[in-house]
């Protein structure tokens, strides 16, 4: 089996781990059928037919200025409610119910995570799943705000409703800045997986990590300044689905 040896030496880091984090990016997702971004076929190099690169619609200042054109793509581009947790998710969220001490740190915002069942999950930039009115604060989850038209008001004060997702221009949230760092430097190793370590500040996260063991499952290599002890060339899903 190619990759055999890989899995073998992973099995035995996670088997040894006493505190692991998972730090995926969008190609843990794109075997659920969730598109990344940067990748040969990811969102951005697809024919826009817009006329704003999709960087710029996923801009603060493109929802304050076209707001009715960025929710068009929002709801076109990043809700897919039809995709299902792959075998990686499902992996991760049933070794936390088994007892292993894992987090999970991610950059995307589909909640496919929690659906798998994983508890213990940081999210960067947010979820699809979260929504709030940006008048009164009012919540709403996804179903409700599919209901509340093509630019969705609150049903309680009629202001803008905005998905809780970090758009370029906008900051991380401090407190889950704080609880990412916390969980990377009480790690005692570290997967990175499906992620191309582009988008500030979260490629600089891993420097937080003070062990000595770092394992990559990436289909391109990635600029890291730490050593790696285990660096696996390949789709994600291809080895947790042969790791027990």
């Amino acid at each position: 089996m190619e990759n055999e040896l890989e899995i073998k030496t992973l099995q035995e880091m996670i088997d040894k781990s006493k505190h692991l984090v998972f730090f995926g990016g969008a190609g843990v997702s794109t075997e659920s059928g969730i598109p990344d971004f940067r990748s040969e076929n990811g969102l951005y190099h697809l024919k826009s037919k817009y006329d704003e690169p999709y960087e710029v619609m996923l801009s603060h200042h493109y929802f304050e200025n076209n707001t009715k054109t960025f929710f068009e793509f929002y709801r076109e581009f990043m809700i897919n409610k039809s995709a299902k947790p792959n075998i990686t998710h499902k992996y991760l969220a049933n070794k936390e119910r088994l007892g292993k001490d894992i987090t999970i740190i991610t950059q995307n915002i589909d909640g496919l995570h929690q659906l798998a069942g994983s508890k213990n999950v940081i999210e960067l930039h947010g979820s699809i799943h979260r929504n709030f009115c940006t008048k009164c604060g009012k919540q709403f989850g996804l179903d409700e705000f599919l209901k509340l038209g093509n630019i969705p008001l609150c049903t309680k004060c009629g202001g803008i409703v905005k998905p809780d997702v970090v758009l370029y221009e906008e900051p991380l949230n401090d407190m889950t800045i704080t609880k990412a760092l916390i969980a990377l430097q009480k790690a005692d190793f570290l997967i990175v997986a499906g992620t191309s370590l582009n988008v500030y500040p979260a490629n600089t996260f891993i420097n937080y990590f003070f062990g000595d063991n770092i394992a990559v499952i990436n289909l391109t290599d990635l600029k890291i300044n730490r050593p790696i002890k285990l660096f696996i060339k390949s789709k994600i899903g291809k080895i947790f689905g042969n790791l027990h």
